[in-house]
């Protein structure tokens, strides 16, 4: 008997969660002996508590799916919503009545791990009450923080955007030789520094911008930053600095915190900003030295301009894994990624897709190694070089229409 198909989309965007979006449909959509109708929801699981859902199938017979792939954001929608830690809290019921009125037999929830959270949850009240519904997270985030996976979709598009920037930056800040001048970065990662550490990739040469790299993995020292700032300078007068958004005293106070209060997210999570200014301001009171800071913000995640080939193929195969997993009766998982290659500068790159426990996953953040990071917290190694690199590989042809990128827009 055939078992209908929801899949929703949860948390930030990045530039691959709508490849992810139709690798799930397009194989669902495919598997017509299994699959009935593929609805999608519309901002998540909060919009299908409100019966908020669509039917997916038009957009393939128009075409409008092949778009949906190089469109960045979320086609769906998104929201943050955090379902009751109690699997006897009223929510439960009321979802799993709207499941059997759509005939749900097939759940994925494409996410971080928030998301992962949800999928758990989900999973283990389906369990509870002796429910077939199987339920699958597809992996994203362009944090690459979620554990039992090599990398998740959306990282490496991520990367690859900002050690592009970063090179555009270096090249800017290089023009004028005169005088010195140090350009700070503020770039995405609360409590994992993966994507600072992908402006490395930026480097043409060794001693190339940017010279200075700080992760939220290594306390944050001011003094011993202005050290190196200044010692930088005398080779490098036009230096450029990355920092994570989450760099850190190593006691649980955030830079940021310094300049200005923080506020909290639905989640509870800081909302970070502000790292660079207040390193501007400190360089220019302790160095006198020309100084500004770029907080690359939206925009690490939401553009398409440079989407890795690696990161689009890799996303559309995750989702299609899901859906062949959960119809030969996997529930409770997300799907991963396994590198089944060295990673080293001249290995090739091989990547097998796995399936791991959600509930191991969720409440848990996958930092870079510390034998990753050196100079004491300034800079990243050549393994992590080695590790990112494949990821960032491929372009993409966007479709254009007036000279701009053209995008799948929900009507």
């Amino acid at each position: 008997m055939k078992k209908n198909v929801i899949v929703g989309q949860s948390g930030g965007p990045t530039a691959v969660i709508n490849a992810s979006l139709y690798g799930v449909v397009y194989e669902a959509l495919n598997r017509e002996d299994t699959c009935g109708t593929v609805y999608g929801m519309i901002n998540g699981i909060e919009g299908f508590l409100n019966d908020r859902l669509m039917d997916m199938k038009p957009l393939d017979c128009s075409g409008e799916l092949e778009l949906i792939k190089t469109t960045p954001g979320s086609y769906l929608g998104s929201c943050r919503y955090k379902l009751p830690e109690d699997l006897n809290d009223s929510v439960y019921p009321e979802l799993f009545e709207k499941f059997e009125k759509y005939h749900i037999g097939y759940f994925f929830y494409i996410g971080g791990n928030d998301s992962m959270d949800t999928v758990s949850k989900l999973s283990r009240y389906a369990e509870k009450i002796g429910s077939d519904i199987r339920f699958t997270g597809i992996p994203k985030t362009i944090d690459n923080d979620l554990v039992c996976t090599d990398h998740t979709p959306g990282f490496g598009s991520a990367a690859k955007y900002v050690a592009s920037t970063v090179r555009e930056i270096a090249a800017d800040a290089s023009v004028y030789d005169n005088k010195q001048s140090v350009t700070i970065v503020e770039i995405m990662g609360r409590h994992a520094g993966w994507l600072t550490a992908a402006s490395a990739l930026a480097r043409k040469f060794k001693g190339d911008n940017p010279v200075l790299i700080y992760l939220p993995e290594v306390a944050f020292d001011q003094e011993a930053f202005i050290r190196k700032v200044k010692n930088a300078l005398e080779t490098t007068p036009n230096l450029v600095v990355c920092i994570s958004e989450g760099i850190n005293d190593g006691s649980g106070t955030f830079i940021c915190e310094l300049a200005s209060d923080v506020g909290v997210d639905t989640f509870g999570h800081k909302m970070l900003t502000g790292s660079g200014k207040y390193l501007e301001n400190l360089v220019k009171e302790r160095l006198g030295v020309k100084v500004r800071s770029i907080e690359l913000n939206v925009c690490q995640r939401c553009s398409s301009v440079m989407l890795a080939g690696t990161d689009q193929k890799e996303a559309i195969a995750s989702g299609a894994y899901g859906v062949k997993s959960a119809i030969e009766g996997a529930t409770g998982k997300m799907v991963a990624f396994r590198r089944a290659s060295e990673i080293a500068p001249d290995a090739d790159y091989v990547l097998d897709y796995t399936l791991e426990d959600v509930s191991k996953i969720c409440n848990k953040e996958k930092t870079v190694p510390l034998d990753w990071i050196c100079s004491q917290g300034s800079d990243v190694t050549q393994d992590f070089i080695a590790y990112a690199r494949p990821l960032i590989q491929g372009a993409v042809k966007i479709p254009t229409e007036g000279g701009l990128p053209k995008f799948s827009y929900r009507k």
